[in-house]
């Protein structure tokens, strides 16, 4: 009777955890994030380790998912990092359901790439979506003094109309540099002046001015960013960046991590970088400086390559700009680190389809609203509402603008089909991965006992063995080519231990040795982030 209750138990305990899963309609908290991969690594094994890296100031673990055959180490591997930016709750979504759906439907890939998974790196600003009060946070739990004046926290958001979420002010008033867009004027763009445009209004973010500094909202809950506090290019004194570079403990868990990888040959990022969409293009004048900022030219060509996949395998196009300001971490990751660099937000509204009534925009918040009225979304825009303002006495104050994470986190029903598309991807890189074999291998008799060998190191994948960015750091390690010799066997000629820079995509390296001797020796070459191949010679 009492396995009976207990069966009955477990039943209702699965149905239950089913329908939620269902059931679920909208992004996941950081309580649930945690379980669902706490989960996964129960159910699958030596397939999927987890590990939290390190705890943040505000107290939230920073998550690291291996997914591996069992030997992380014995593949190349790619490493996927989620929430880099707090707003972006898509991409610690993506990071998550990328992990279910490799160990569920592409667990062949794991026979030859290894992941390492990284799903939210600012858990400390994703919280705020899931608070009552709603505004895109981007900092941790770090108590700082914004604006320097020795008070932290003295003038942060305010809910001026109640609706638990922090949009826009507009102050009417001639000396503005804001005005109405006229295809929208729900809009506000600065007035060019250049075309004989003239402003109208002032614009704030939501709140009110409490220090008396002429400032609005400037020293809040503040903290600093994951994807402001990286080295390259890192932006000093600016709000949110840290007193210097990889301050924070959830940057230094990181990079400690990916520095101890050898294996790791690229990193995916979900952030509003984006290199799939459009390619990074060369500068020249850039590339030669002695502090590189430009994509260096035989990597602009293999960031063309994977951008013509990423944008067949997803489907995906009209793509906003790039953004990718200073300390962010997709940057680091090629300047800085040397690795194939990747970077999508996952997704953006498309534009609106076009009728007689509505035409696509040069705006992207107005293709946004249209693009949401045509799916019946109503929740995406706040309708400016006048109000009293203790700060702009006798001025006409409206409170509204867009609504916070609308326009770069889609309704959560269509993360399913962004997760099917870009686990396509991923599944296409890991295809394409530098991996190192050892053909055409020959051994000619010459005379006097002395043998002839000839190898072919060939790079079979599709990706080079290094960037030209790493190759330059030297940061990367080389192919590493060794022949082992038997007993009674000399070295005439070549090297014992040699090692290779770099080899193109699909080409090869040849290399001669001449060994007096009879019997076996073995021949070895690779890197841990190509793999390695083996070969053995019966010297006759």
């Amino acid at each position: 009777m009492k396995f009976r209750v207990l069966l009955l138990m477990a039943s209702c305990f699965f149905l239950t955890n089913i329908a939620t899963l269902n059931a679920q309609q909208d992004y996941r908290n950081s309580s649930q994030i945690t379980s669902a991969l706490k989960t996964l690594a129960s159910q699958h094994g030596s397939k999927a380790t987890l590990k939290s890296l390190t705890k943040t100031e505000g107290g939230n673990d920073i998550w690291s998912l291996t997914l591996s055959n069992g030997q992380p180490d014995s593949n190349p591997a790619i490493a996927i990092v989620g929430g880099v930016d707090g707003g972006h709750l898509l991409g610690v979504e993506l990071s998550v359901q990328l992990a279910e759906n490799i160990l569920t439907n592409h667990a062949d890939i794991l026979e030859r790439t290894t992941f390492y998974i990284f799903p939210n790196m600012s858990p400390d600003a994703t919280a705020q979506y899931f608070k009552t009060l709603k505004y895109e946070r981007h900092g941790n739990a770090v108590n700082t003094d914004d604006d320097r004046d020795g008070e932290k926290g003295e003038d942060g958001y305010e809910d001026l109309n109640g609706d638990n979420l922090i949009t826009m002010i507009r102050v009417a008033d001639p000396t503005g540099d804001y005005k109405m867009l006229e295809e929208d004027n729900r809009i506000m763009v600065k007035a060019n002046t250049k075309k004989g445009e003239v402003g109208a209004y002032k614009l704030y973010t939501e709140g009110i001015d409490n220090d008396k500094d002429g400032r609005f909202n400037e020293d809040g809950e503040g903290g600093i960013a994951f994807n402001k506090n990286m080295s390259f290019n890192f932006p000093y004194f600016t709000k949110g960046s840290g007193e210097h570079p990889v301050s924070e403990k959830e940057n230094r868990a990181l990079l400690d991590f990916l520095y101890e990888r050898w294996n790791l040959y690229s990193i995916f990022t979900f952030g509003p970088a984006n290199n799939l969409s459009s390619p990074l293009k060369y500068n020249a004048q850039a590339a030669n400086k002695r502090v590189v900022t430009s994509i260096l030219k035989k990597d602009e060509m293999l960031n063309k390559f994977l951008s013509d996949r990423y944008n067949d395998i997803t489907k995906t196009k009209d793509a906003p700009g790039s953004v990718a300001k200073g300390g962010n971490f997709f940057s680091w990751s090629y300047f800085h680190f040397g690795k194939l660099a990747m970077s999508t937000p996952g997704w953006w509204a498309p534009k609106p389809e076009a009728d007689s009534l509505v035409k696509p925009s040069k705006n992207n918040k107005v293709n946004f609203l249209r693009w949401s009225e045509q799916q019946g979304m109503t929740d995406v825009f706040v309708d400016w509402k006048e109000i009293n303002h203790p700060d702009f006495p006798n001025q006409k104050v409206e409170v509204g603008g867009m609504v916070p994470f609308k326009m770069t986190n889609p309704p959560y029903n269509k993360v399913s089909a962004i997760v099917e598309s870009h686990a396509k991807f991923i599944a296409e890189i890991s295809k394409l991965q530098p991996s190192i074999k050892l053909q055409n291998l020959k051994q000619e008799a010459i005379g006097n006992g002395i043998t002839r060998i000839t190898v072919d190191v060939h790079n079979t994948g599709l990706i080079p063995t290094h960037t030209e960015m790493g190759d330059r750091s030297r940061w990367l390690r080389q192919i590493n080519v060794d022949i082992k010799l038997g007993n009674n066997q000399e070295l005439i000629s070549g090297r014992k231990h040699q090692l290779i820079n770099t080899i193109a995509e699909d080409s090869s390296v040849q290399l001669t040795w001449l060994i007096k001797g009879k019997g076996s020796l073995n021949l070895t070459a690779g890197a841990p982030h190509t793999g390695t191949d083996n070969a053995s010679i019966n010297l006759k």
